[in-house]
């Protein structure tokens, strides 16, 4: 059975995370409040053995440190953003008398299922300052201010299926009676919730969120139901794994931004920012290389869980279901990083726990999704394991995960970071 406290947690930062920006900030808090330091790429480090954080953009890396780190480190990793509606960056519009925002498809939402909803938008915006610096901060209006109307049934032509990616996905803020368009600064005027709101609006990232809160569903109240669970439910688990008890050997996790596009940013799993790490961790290079042979990395992804009204869409006998245990992901075609040996040796962490574990395999004849896991295994050589949580509703600005799958992912990995089962 789950824990209530860890649930309740789990809500509140799904919650306070509407953007990877947003999700970073409060790992951030989590990790100072527990002794962990900041560190800035920009300087020396002088590293002891301790606890660290850097960030970069929408990324962060958390590790531990002991005495010989050479001698190999517990690594995780997960995704901090979600797929959903970008802000254009000219982006309002009047359109026969509605005051609009024009936005860009982030990654591969389900359409349909931002269609009625109450959206809010939150992100980073950036300001110069009187004194000519720029000065980023983060905004999150937390109110419904916008909404995307579906078409009326009766408006519809026969032929009608798909959503037109362009002009049926653009949210309405108001009715607008003035020719003139208002510029999005004097929309976010003393509403964007900063706290150093002056200057002038240069630039901004900007998302559209489902401002209902995430909840716990279910006729016995054994789900959860929210926006973003892929992939704040792997976040979270990861950052209170990592900064409670007792830690054995060194540790690290690195949180990643920029998965749902493909990873290929500066800050992105694909980039330099964890090898970057690593080579400040250990600067020599042959016992850099030896130790990514002594370490082992799990990458942590929501996984599909099977949908009972459609069956057929998985392999008939891999079907993981919600509360039934943690999903260890496998493809041939390396789409996930698992091997023969990392799976075992995640059996062998989720037996120690007393955690089930299921599978999932891609039937044949559908493409395959993919994650960081692939491409950290690739960039470092470092043995792998994609592992996630069984979740219904993938990429709908809500799904739906198990609460008993939750509290099992954060055990699995709170044992493994405490060294219950050895390195290779």
């Amino acid at each position: 059975m789950q824990s209530d406290e860890f649930i309740t947690d789990l809500l509140d930062f799904i919650e306070s995370s509407p953007t990877s920006y947003h999700a970073v900030e409060r790992m951030t808090s989590i990790l100072s409040a527990r002794g962990f330091r900041r560190l800035d790429e920009r300087h020396r480090w002088q590293l002891e053995p301790g606890r660290y954080f850097v960030v970069r953009e929408g990324s962060l890396i958390g590790f531990v440190l002991d005495q010989d780190p050479s001698q190999g480190l517990r690594m995780a990793g997960a995704h901090t953003d979600s797929p959903g509606l970008k802000i254009k960056p000219n982006p309002v519009r009047i359109q026969d008398n509605y005051l609009q925002l024009t936005a860009e498809i982030y990654g591969s939402p389900l359409l349909s299922t931002w269609l009625d909803r109450e959206l809010s938008l939150a992100g980073r915006v950036i300001r110069q300052q009187d004194d000519g610096t720029l000065h980023c901060s983060l905004v999150d209006l937390r109110k419904p201010v916008a909404l995307i109307p579906s078409l009326a049934i009766h408006l519809q032509d026969k032929e009608q299926k798909d959503i037109n990616r362009q002009t049926a996905l653009v949210p309405i803020l108001q009715t607008w009676n003035d020719s003139t368009c208002p510029s999005l600064s004097a929309l976010l005027s003393g509403r964007d919730g900063e706290q150093h709101s002056s200057g002038e609006l240069l630039a901004f990232d900007l998302f559209c969120y489902d401002c209902r809160p995430p909840l716990i569903a279910g006729l016995d109240r054994s789900f959860v139901s929210g926006p973003r669970l892929d992939n704040l439910l792997s976040c979270h688990a990861l950052v209170r794994a990592l900064s409670e008890g007792t830690l054995r050997g060194s540790c690290l996790v690195s949180w990643y931004d920029h998965e749902e596009v493909g990873s290929g940013s500066g800050s992105g799993a694909s980039s330099t920012f964890l090898p970057d790490v690593l080579a400040r961790i250990i600067p020599e290079a042959e016992e850099r290389s030896m130790a990514m042979q002594r370490s082992v990395f799990i990458s942590v992804d929501n996984a599909h869980g099977l949908h009972p009204n459609y069956p057929a869409a998985h392999d008939s006998q891999h079907r993981p279901v919600l509360n039934r245990g943690v999903v260890i992901k496998i493809n041939a075609n390396q789409r996930y990083a698992t091997s023969g040996w990392t799976s075992a040796l995640f059996r062998q962490i989720a037996r120690h726990c007393e955690v089930d574990v299921q599978e999932f395999v891609m039937p044949n004849d559908k493409g395959c999704g993919s994650t960081i896991g692939p491409l950290l295994s690739r960039l470092l050589g470092v043995k792998t394991v994609d592992v996630g949580v069984p979740t219904l509703g993938m990429h709908s600005i809500r799904e739906l995960a198990g609460l008993d799958d939750c509290w099992s992912l954060y055990r699995c990995l709170q044992h493994y970071f405490q060294g219950e089962v050895p390195l290779p």
